[in-house]
């Protein structure tokens, strides 16, 4: 698969789109103080503790305080709280040394709170979801430390490798390299991106871990909550620490110093890959020029139309969201089973990278066009499966029901990416909405190539005067002329003042509107 990022630094901040075979499935913005980011490391105070719901309410800074539930407190939570207790009061020039820390015994799944945190004291926490909506930051005191090929956890000795890799004698073989390498007191989670790496390499990520928590130690001592500790990475460099793979070919940025900042990144983590990062100074907006803004206006909102005439309403509640899969106007077949099977399949895929593109999470329901045999149905759940195999998030998937529902799961961290792609109309200035008009011409050829493909002949479309004006501009290099060597039928033009801007309409040879 051939991925592409695109970086667009804007001055209300960075904005990256992830491409895959030219295809927007991911978009990222990183505004200039992105505080209380998922990863972020606080040292937070105890402020309230709940034990009806078994949890506490944490100040990390935010306005309102942080959730920290008891199975979010990780079995190391006695070692974290005399850790942050030591780091603190610590005043040593490097700091104690924490290979010989003596960790507290583990406690139980089924505990209370009021046990653990009954003095409310100060305490070492990391983002688990961002803020969303009224709710305040989600913590957790499982502490990682991600890396390109493995992820740091203090305060256990236990080496787990991913699951992903598949090759037994692999998993073997990295076990070994990372039990020899490791540091007393930190566990070792290998990635899949470990996968054929030599010993230097991991060592290298490792040391490069160590050295991150020997910082955040450092920047415990003498320190007063709220008050963060350490800031995840910029979004670009946690894209490319998790995405970065041989598939990658180009990342393609706007700015000089995000540029340099991408490439010394590069040079460090994959060597052999640091000519893929381009500087970018074609004079138009980068995210015009790989197509980006389009696929944005055309991928956001409400409805999403497919190639085929298929299209999706995706709509939000506060408990889940809703997809709604349409088969539209045009047919492949005269059975109508394989004709939602098809249409599903292809919603199926829109629907995956939908939810990657919107990062949706929660719940989400989808109502597929009905069918009746089960084995489409099964075809649609695995085909679901596959798309959603590339989706980074955590996600359960379930069969179609017998009401002919979709469930699926989806991890949310961080609040859902809304994008308004309406525009304010210029004929009722601004008391309306029209679609986004850089797609009028797409939807203007995809509907004459299907009337012209069921064989309606003497096809006029009205237009407004502007559109009009637009589509016949110039002699042979005008979209009119266009039509007729691609077609070789004469499409007619007329004008019509009384359309809105982007109003179009299609007519028959007696004059008669073609109903879409």
């Amino acid at each position: 698969m051939n991925k592409e990022l695109i970086i667009n630094a804007a001055p209300t901040g960075v904005e990256i789109a992830l491409l895959e075979d030219k295809k927007l499935v991911e978009l990222h913005h990183e505004s200039g103080n992105p505080n209380f980011s998922v990863g972020d490391l606080y040292l937070g105070k105890v402020k309230k503790l709940i034990p009806g719901l078994n949890a506490a309410f944490v100040d990390v800074g935010f306005e309102k305080d942080a959730f920290l539930h008891y199975t979010d407190l990780s079995p190391y939570i006695r070692s974290i709280l005399k850790f942050t207790s030591m780091a603190i009061s610590d005043k040593t020039p490097d700091g104690f040394d924490f290979t010989k820390f003596k960790n507290e015994p583990e406690i139980v799944k089924t505990g209370k709170i009021t046990d653990v945190l009954g003095g409310k004291p100060n305490i070492l926490v990391q983002i688990l979801k961002e803020p969303i909506s009224s709710k305040g930051p989600r913590l957790s005191c499982e502490i990682s430390l991600p890396g390109r090929f493995i992820v740091l956890t203090p305060f256990n000795d236990i080496v787990a490798v991913s699951k992903k890799i598949h090759s037994s004698e692999e998993r073997k073989r990295l076990q070994k390299i990372v039990e020899a390498i490791k540091t007393p007191n930190f566990g070792v989670i290998v990635r899949t991106a470990a996968e054929g790496k030599k010993t230097a390499e991991l060592h290298e990520d490792l040391t490069t871990l160590v050295q991150t928590w020997k910082n955040i130690q450092a920047n415990l001592s003498g320190g007063v909550a709220p008050q963060k500790i350490l800031s995840e990475q910029t979004k670009t460099a946690s894209i490319l620490r998790d995405l970065l793979n041989e598939s990658f070919n180009r990342i393609v940025v706007n700015d000089k110093n995000i540029y340099t900042d991408t490439k010394t990144y590069i040079q460090k983590i994959a060597p052999e890959k640091s000519d893929i990062v381009n500087y970018y100074n074609n004079g138009s907006p980068i995210f015009d020029n790989f197509g980006i803004t389009r696929q944005v206006k055309a991928s956001f909102g409400k409805t999403v139309n497919l190639d085929s005439g298929v299209y999706l309403i995706i709509e939000a509640t506060e408990a889940l969201h809703v997809v709604d899969v349409n088969s539209g106007y045009k047919s492949s077949s005269n059975n109508q089973e394989q004709n939602a099977l098809a249409s599903n399949l292809e919603a199926a895929a829109e629907i995956a990278r939908q939810l990657r593109l919107r990062d949706l999470g929660g719940i989400i329901i989808i109502d597929f066009i009905d069918m009746k045999l089960p084995e489409n149905k099964k075809a649609i759940f695995e085909a679901m499966e596959k798309f959603m195999a590339q989706d980074r998030a955590k996600h359960t998937i379930l069969p179609i029901s017998k009401f002919g529902l979709m469930q699926i799961t989806r991890q949310r961290v961080k609040p859902e990416i809304t994008i308004s792609v309406a525009e304010d109309c210029p004929t009722c200035r601004g008391t309306g909405k029209i679609g986004a008009s850089m797609l009028i011409l797409e939807d203007i050829e995809k509907n004459l190539q299907y009337l012209l493909n069921h064989q309606h002949k003497g096809l006029t479309i009205r237009v407004h005067p502007i559109l009009h004006a637009f589509l016949t501009k110039g002699f042979l290099a005008s979209k009119q002329w266009k039509w007729y060597f691609q077609y070789k039928k004469w499409i007619k033009l007329k004008a019509d003042s009384n359309y809105h801007l982007t109003e179009y309409r299609f007519f028959d040879a007696n004059d008669e509107e073609i109903k879409l």
